[in-house]
């Protein structure tokens, strides 16, 4: 028995692809499952990328022409026919609400100023929800994926002392390739966890850093408009 078990092993297949193919079907579903969940990390990096790289030039583009002193009207109905993200679009809830406000004869400045400030907040909440969208399937794959590669390592190892005490043998060349079988599903799970944890602390970094700069945007454009406020509202206020 230790004889044939020993010759078995001699011509066991110990690539990458031998060990997936001899594995058991718990440790199968669990190497695929994680290699599936590093591909999706690595979709969502190049996606990230991609998308943050595009919200960094319009933030760049918006300020640009913002402080460029064009009128705030004319910027406003540019704006307005066309899709905005960012900067811009907390630009346009901003002064939308400002010419409502003002079509329908407000009266009260603190009043008015926190409808504006409240468009803002909500386009801003909005903005940053589109920018961290999807990070926390990163946080979660980073976090699980060497557990459920520990799970099938666990497994693996398990069928393959199963597999020892049924051959009556514990040479080591009989107990290797069962032993490297299990460990390639706690090996595959760091590989999909590294990439996962290092792209979720990258990408949330950048997300802060660009709400960051809606941010300050919002508080700096919500006192130009507090100004211009009290320049139309006073006046009114005081011939009243």
């Amino acid at each position: 028995m230790e004889t044939e078990a020993l010759a078995a092993a001699v011509h066991a297949d110990v690539s990458m692809w031998g060990l997936f193919m001899q594995a058991s079907p718990i440790v199968k579903l669990v190497m695929i499952g994680l290699l599936g969940a590093s591909v999706w990390t690595w979709a969502m990096v190049v996606d990230k990328f991609v998308n943050y790289a595009r919200a960094r030039r319009q933030l760049d583009s918006f300020e640009q022409v913002f402080w460029s002193g064009q009128s705030l009207e004319e910027l406003y109905l540019t704006l307005s026919e066309r899709q905005t993200s960012g900067m811009a679009a907390i630009f346009v809830s901003a002064m939308r609400e400002w010419k409502k406000s003002f079509e329908r004869g407000a009266r009260s400045p603190i009043g008015l100023q926190m409808r504006i400030d409240r468009a803002m907040d909500v386009t801003l909440a909005r903005e940053t929800e589109t920018l961290e969208a999807r990070l926390s399937s990163l946080a979660t794959i980073g976090s699980a994926a060497p557990f459920v590669g520990l799970f099938g390592t666990v497994v693996g190892i398990m069928t393959s002392f199963q597999g020892i005490a049924a051959s009556k043998s514990t040479n080591l060349a009989v107990v290797a390739p069962g032993i490297a079988e299990a460990l390639l599903a706690t090996a595959i799970g760091l590989v999909a966890a590294i990439p996962a944890v290092i792209a979720y602390n990258k990408f949330s970094g950048d997300a802060n850093k660009l709400v960051a700069r809606m941010e300050g945007f919002a508080d700096e454009f919500s006192a130009i408009l507090s100004r211009q406020i009290d320049e139309r509202l006073q006046p009114r206020a005081a011939a009243q």
